[in-house]
């Protein structure tokens, strides 16, 4: 971040107070900051603000003639290693889609050739709203980096995903974008999520209620710490995380394989809920008629015990352990019997499995401490930090 020029277009939204915290952060890397506050930005926060914290004149409108004549909005859409636009709301997401450049902040957007990163926050409905979906598709598609928001209680009064990701966050996000190192940097780690799907015929398998929620979390926040990410993903219907290197299975063989195939690496998180057990599935469909198919059950591999036999095991290896009852206690007893260094377990009693949150005990070689309940972000931001640190 030394020597490096952020553009900082700060849109209308409360969480436009973020963007103070994020200026300090990156003055204090050594960036410095050039702030556009947009006519919605100015509802919630000050240019005086801006101006005080980046020690830099703050802009405001496209037709202001002393800016124009001095520097103009091309240069200053040109000069900055990136732009981000924080908070980014349903509105301006959407009129960066659509190539709208009618102030200051789209008009910026539009003539700038340098990266752009988003960071989105607004209401849990607009940002699952098809038309927000379908705008931050197209801006990927077009090369802006739009990260995904926190999920949380809002100031509206709703939980869910839509909340601004925390300053750090979006600060670790920008060092990725800029090529700079993150305590990760020359890292690979790779993560599993989801459940596996074991087929009985052609129609029918054998699943689990996971929805993968927390291991694409957990792969997201590896990837903004600078590590490069192998992400084994059982079947789920989820948005690969920015940089990370997506692998899609069906089958725990499947996922077993991938996984290997992806070594070495530095460190792995199993977080996907593996099936124990398959079938050999019937040729063709099994029919109610027959009455109740008679299954023969096989084991399917140990991924994490296997990982931990393999000459090649990752140095930190790290499992989750799905939960009901005596959560420590079954926790610790599968830390033993895998050999993995960590094991997060959580009570999967309650709506976890396909939820928005997460509570966790972390058991390690120093004994079990219990997290707070918090969004499965926040876990997986806390646990990508615990990394770094171990890894060194």
């Amino acid at each position: 971040m030394n020597g490096r020029s952020i553009l900082l277009i700060v849109g209308g939204g409360i969480a436009a107070y973020k963007a103070c915290e994020l200026i300090r952060l990156i003055r204090k890397a050594g960036g410095s900051v050039r702030c556009v506050l947009t006519a919605g930005g100015a509802q919630f926060i000050t240019p005086m603000t801006l101006a005080a914290l980046s020690e830099q004149q703050v802009h405001t409108s496209l037709w202001d003639l002393k800016d124009e004549a001095e520097m103009g909005h091309i240069q200053l859409s040109r000069e900055a290693d990136l732009v981000v636009v924080c908070p980014a709301t349903a509105d301006l997401l959407a009129r960066m889609a659509a190539g709208i450049a009618d102030d200051l902040a789209t008009t910026l957007l539009l003539a700038t050739d340098k990266k752009v990163l988003a960071a989105p926050a607004m209401n849990v409905r607009m940002w699952q709203h098809e038309a927000t979906r379908r705008n931050v598709a197209r801006l990927r598609a077009d090369g802006v980096t739009v990260l995904e928001p926190d999920e949380g209680e809002m100031a509206c009064g709703e939980f869910g995903p839509g909340r601004l990701p925390e300053p750090e966050a979006i600060f670790a996000a920008i060092e990725a974008a800029l090529g700079g190192p993150g305590p990760l940097a020359n890292r690979h780690v790779i993560v599993t999520a989801g459940p596996t799907h074991e087929p009985i015929d052609p129609v029918r398998v054998i699943a689990n209620r996971s929805s993968g929620k927390q291991g694409f979390a957990i792969a997201g926040a590896l990837a903004a710490l600078g590590a490069r990410v192998t992400l084994v993903a059982g079947p789920v219907s989820l948005d690969t995380p920015p940089g990370v290197e997506r692998v899609d299975v069906e089958t725990a063989r499947q996922m077993d394989e991938a996984v290997r195939a992806a070594l070495p690496a530095d460190a792995a998180v199993l977080v996907a809920a593996v099936a124990d057990w398959r079938v050999e599935p019937a040729p063709a469909k099994l029919k109610k008629a027959d009455g109740p198919p008679q299954l023969d059950w096989q084991a399917n591999p140990d991924i994490l015990a296997g990982l931990d036999a393999d000459p090649r095991r990752p140095r930190l290896l790290i499992g989750f352990a799905a939960e009901t009852q005596d959560i420590e206690a079954e926790a610790a007893a599968k830390r033993g019997r895998k050999g993995c260094d960590w094991i997060l377990a959580n009570d999967v009693s309650g709506d976890v499995m396909g939820g928005d949150s997460n509570r966790i005990h972390f058991i390690g070689e120093d004994g079990a401490e219990d997290w707070e309940t918090m969004s499965k972000t926040d876990v997986a931001r806390r646990l990508a930090k615990r990394i770094a640190d171990a890894l060194g």
